[in-house]
């Protein structure tokens, strides 16, 4: 995907994104290409959990967000949904920004599964999961 490309999925996505949670988490569309996609997320105090961590709801919430949007552009005439999402947690965050990298494994008729990572800002490995998305149906028509 080109740098035109790219800006032009970003603000697709920005525009699906208004008012829901994924614009109340705040993650950003670093990189995107077919097989591999790229979130970033600058950790914030509404992000951690009550013992001064990143809790591990964002974690989880990150990995199923960045593994759905390659999943969706995976299938783009069909509706997609996580029907498995299996996390690990590895090492806490504080502060900082986290980068999320989702890739996918494998896809067939109805399924498609993907691998995800979450790294601290010095390279450390905080999670990791894989994921199963549903092939449903085909999207439905936009609302004007």
């Amino acid at each position: 995907m080109n740098e035109q490309q790219l800006a032009e999925f970003k603000a697709q996505l920005a525009r699906a994104a208004r008012g829901t949670f994924w614009e109340h988490i705040g993650a950003e569309l670093a990189s995107f290409a077919d097989d591999r996609v790229v979130l970033t997320l600058q950790v914030k105090p509404h992000h951690m959990n009550l013992i001064g961590i990143l809790h591990g709801g964002v974690s989880a919430t990150l990995l199923d967000s960045a593994m759905g949007v390659l999943a969706a552009a995976a299938r783009p005439d069909d509706t997609v949904v996580t029907t498995n999402l299996n996390m690990h947690f590895l090492s806490q965050v504080k502060d900082g920004e986290v980068k999320v990298e989702a890739e996918l494994v494998h896809s067939s008729r109805k399924l498609i599964t993907m691998q995800g990572r979450i790294y601290k800002d010095n390279g450390e490995l905080s999670a990791f999961g894989t994921a199963t998305f549903h092939v449903i149906d085909r999207r439905p028509p936009k609302a004007e």
